[in-house]
């Protein structure tokens, strides 16, 4: 085990008596009124977050409890390719029985219909991956495929400019995030059960860039092409609009969605009226039952609000199973695709009405939710700190916001009041050309993302064995991610193609040790 300095010792002990990461603040005088938004504390409280929360000033030891980045949940088992498999550390034995079994079914391999194993019946008729680890191996970062590989983890988003006057009022009223592909859909399936061809295989081709950092060292990015070969329902056409996407680790998506949405909300400055370069955007998603826009936080680009969502957004779109929340049992199918319709679904009357009825879908969204965020390693090693600093002097932190205090009122005890470190803002920013799909969804336009969480970075290695990153998996490296960063993330790209070796290096340590 890495050694860890007195600050994280304490964070440590102090977790073990109390559960809780801000037992010890006091409130800093002339606190009146802070976090006014947080409706589920009280004034107290939020003086103690405002201390808490305070951007870091001081780079020559660790931060109070940045060991746990994960707050009181954080795990602290042994770092191996599980390492991203641990339940959240502060959830109770009955809840563990829960993540357990929610973890089976997450693992579980789905068969076409029919079939002698009834519970498991229903897989695509077109589909991704057959189970949902199929895509999130070990929970962690999927990949683009090797050549002559066919893609798993890694997949194409398909839609259509919108053709007319309907399709355009529903993207703008925000009812559609996009408008899918009449033959197609809204995603690329490349398997299908017996009888049925897939819809197509992602194809792939890399040209060189090179970029010269400022100590006359070249480094080769690598610009992905991307295609579709073999296309098993006709043409695709002109107008085909295309976005690859590798699947994400799945470590800290509860403490992500018990964020408050007015500490996100207050880094939105669509006009950039701070004068700093970032104009940090919301993503808003229809909520059919609530009949109104909610907040989006989850997904490359923002386009789910809760993880019960996106899970059932994959059950459906990348496995084709049917749940209470997505109640189609032919998935991605459409009108056009007639074969498909033609299949046999597997909704089993005995157990519901559709293929993956209650309560599966509750326990995935639960082991979802509380897989933990693994402890930060070398929090008080120098060159970990003086990659800290870079990182905050670059500006990395106006988009990468470093920590957070959850609700006090999460739905999960576990969730509650814990100080987090995602080092994300939850926001869509321009990435520049570089980046860009040209495809727009939601409120994301074609050259937006979400800042992606960096906890958990440096152990891709570890549970993922590979260290391609980004949402295409086109860098190879994290300096490569670093830059291909453009558009609002230019000027702190630009200071890393500046810095000195040495400090370039200390910086890439100090991601790696998130």
């Amino acid at each position: 085990m890495p050694q860890v300095g007195k600050a994280a010792l304490l964070s440590t002990a102090a977790l073990a008596i109390t559960g809780s990461l801000l037992f010890s603040l006091s409130a800093p005088s002339g606190a009146e009124g802070v976090f006014a938004h947080r409706d589920d504390l009280s004034e107290k409280d939020r003086a103690r977050i405002q201390a808490v929360l305070a951007p870091a000033e001081d780079f020559s030891a660790a931060e109070a409890y940045e060991l746990m980045q994960g707050g009181a949940g954080t795990s602290r088992k042994m770092v191996n390719r599980d390492a991203f498999s641990h339940p959240t550390q502060n959830i109770t034995f009955e809840e563990e029985q829960d993540f357990k079994v929610g973890n089976g079914l997450f693992k579980k391999l789905w068969v076409s219909s029919p079939s002698s194993t009834q519970a498991s019946d229903g897989l695509g008729p077109l589909y991704n991956a057959r189970s949902c680890q199929g895509c999130h191996l070990k929970d962690g970062r999927g990949r683009p495929p090797e050549p002559g590989e066919r893609a798993v983890s890694m997949f194409l988003r398909l839609s259509v400019k919108p053709q007319t006057e309907e399709q355009k009022a529903l993207l703008e009223s925000g009812m559609a995030a996009s408008i899918p592909h009449p033959i197609y859909g809204g995603q690329l399936q490349a398997f299908a059960v017996p009888g049925l061809p897939g819809e197509g295989q992602m194809t792939i081709s890399y040209e060189d860039v090179p970029v010269e950092l400022a100590d006359g060292t070249v480094v080769q990015l690598r610009k992905p092409t991307y295609g579709i070969d073999n296309p098993g329902f006709g043409p695709f056409g002109p107008n085909t609009l295309i976005s690859p996407r590798v699947a994400p680790q799945m470590i800290g998506l509860g403490l992500l969605e018990q964020v408050h949405e007015g500490d996100i909300l207050a880094k939105v400055d669509p006009e950039d009226e701070d004068g700093d370069g970032i104009s940090g955007r919301a993503s808003w998603v229809y909520d059919a039952d609530k009949d109104a826009m909610i907040l989006g936080r989850f997904g490359w680009k923002g386009a789910n609000a809760t993880v019960r969502a996106q899970s059932a957004g994959a059950f459906n779109g990348d496995i084709g199973i049917s749940t209470p929340d997505a109640p189609n049992p032919y998935g991605d199918c459409t009108e056009a695709q007639e074969s498909c319709y033609a299949q046999p679904s597997g909704v089993q009357e005995r157990l519901g009405d559709t293929e993956a009825p209650d309560p599966v879908l509750d326990l995935v969204t639960f082991y979802s939710q509380n897989l933990a965020v693994p402890a930060r390693r070398d929090v008080d090693d120098p060159e970990v700190l003086r990659g800290k600093e870079l990182f905050y002097a670059s500006g990395c932190t106006s988009c990468h916001t470093p920590k957070y205090v959850t609700r006090r009122d999460a739905p999960t005890k576990a969730h509650r009041f814990q100080l987090i470190w995602p080092y994300t803002d939850l926001l869509l920013h321009d990435m520049g050309e570089g980046l860009a799909d040209d495809r727009p969804i939601g409120s994301a336009s074609g050259r937006e993302w979400k800042t992606p969480p960096l906890w958990g970075i440096g152990l891709t290695k570890t549970v993922s064995d590979h260290t391609y990153f980004l949402h295409d998996g086109r860098a190879r490296n994290l300096l490569e991610a670093v830059l291909w960063h453009g558009g609002e993330a230019e000027a702190a790209k630009q200071s890393v193609v500046a810095m000195e070796r040495q400090d370039r290096e200390a910086l890439i340590k100090f991601l790696e040790s998130l």
